[in-house]
């Protein structure tokens, strides 16, 4: 009898968005048959729980990155750097443990750094090939590529070629060897609820505190200047709380992936911060949204633009966000409407991985 292979998947903490676009990879590996253990910490950790009570978790701690509310983006980063070298060589140091100790055959990696290994196949999921930085931007982009290439395999979360979503963050001229575009990943799948009336305004929360506690506050002062009906989607999955707020808003810590899929599909606008995860979800679901980056994260200033100068979605600056005049820009924009083509790279990729697995 074939032993069936034992795969660690573990997701990046800096936000929600790295564990919730392992979903579908989770589900995938579900379906064949692979045996998975889920590595992960805070929020991640909760939200994967929630998502697949029945497998097997590992408290993995994370890079607790934060971000400020005063101080420069770029200035507290540097200041975080050795806390992020640290953290990725004891997850390194951890990983050894693990796979002698839960017989582990391979890894998949989401953005978290020191999970490779010389012993066993291990991947690394990103869609930031090349580093958008406001400072030391070709020495952390050699970083970047030489962590990656310790990987047997890149995976990006995207189509190759010009329809496409990440832009110059994973298709300039040089990629890593050992690279595939494995096509958007989301757990989410375009439904059509026809006698279901949803929200006009979806608020959709996530990110490293405190700005996902700024950006919460800003949200709700907005949405009080407002008659449309409302929900707040916080991002927290550690709680279980809804909140009436007033008449037309409400307020949820958490909702599962039915939940929320269910709930974005029936609502009209939606608000977030224009994380690459977040953006694969509305490009899926075919949604129209306003976007506010978070100040000084340069990859959500990128996406921002670029799919504002697509008129794809409209964006604008978190001090300078007006709910009311960000309303009336959206009807001069299309919302997503991609076309994608038939994919069958991630699990061609996912099969080879096991197959390659001792």
């Amino acid at each position: 009898m074939i032993s069936r292979k034992r795969i660690l998947v573990a997701p990046l903490d800096w936000g929600l968005g790295h564990a919730t676009r392992c979903i579908p990879i989770i589900r995938q590996l579900v379906l064949i048959n692979a045996e998975v253990i889920l590595a992960a910490d805070k929020g991640p950790l909760a939200l994967l729980k929630d998502e697949f009570p029945q497998l097997e978790f590992i408290v993995l701690p994370g890079y607790n990155i934060s971000y400020p509310r005063k101080v420069s983006l770029g200035i507290s980063m540097l200041w975080q750097v050795p806390k992020v070298f640290l953290a990725i060589y004891r997850e390194h140091k951890q990983l050894k443990t693990i796979i002698k100790e839960k017989n582990i055959d391979a890894v998949i990696s989401d953005n978290r750094y020191g999970l490779w290994s010389k012993t066993i196949p291990c991947v690394f999921i990103t869609h930031q090939l090349h580093i958008k930085s406001p400072w030391g931007k070709n020495i952390l982009q050699k970083i970047n590529s030489q962590f990656i290439s310790k990987y047997n395999e890149c995976w990006v979360p995207d189509f190759e070629g010009s329809n496409n979503l990440s832009g110059e963050l994973s298709h300039k001229q040089h990629i890593p060897r050992e690279t595939y575009f494995i096509g958007p990943l989301s757990r989410f799948t375009k439904s059509i609820f026809p006698e279901e009336k949803g929200y006009d305004i979806l608020a959709v929360l996530s990110g490293p505190e405190p700005q996902r506690s700024v950006f919460e506050n800003i949200i709700l002062n907005e949405l009080r200047s407002t008659n449309h009906k409302c929900l707040i989607v916080q991002g927290i999955p550690q709680e279980k709380e809804t909140k009436k707020i007033s008449e037309n808003i409400e307020m949820v810590s958490h909702l599962n992936s039915k939940e929320l899929n269910r709930t974005i599909c029936t609502s009209e606008l939606i608000l977030s911060r224009p994380g690459y995860s977040t953006i694969m979800d509305l490009a899926i679901l075919d949604k129209k949204a306003i976007f506010i980056p978070t100040p000084g994260q340069t990859e959500q200033e990128y996406l921002a633009k670029k799919l504002k100068s697509e008129k794809v979605a409209f964006s604008i600056e978190q001090n300078k966000f007006n709910l009311i005049e960000a309303i009336s820009e959206t009807v001069h924009y299309n919302g997503f409407h991609m076309i994608y083509p038939p994919q069958k790279i991630l699990e061609e990729r996912i099969r080879n991985l096991l197959n390659g697995a001792n």
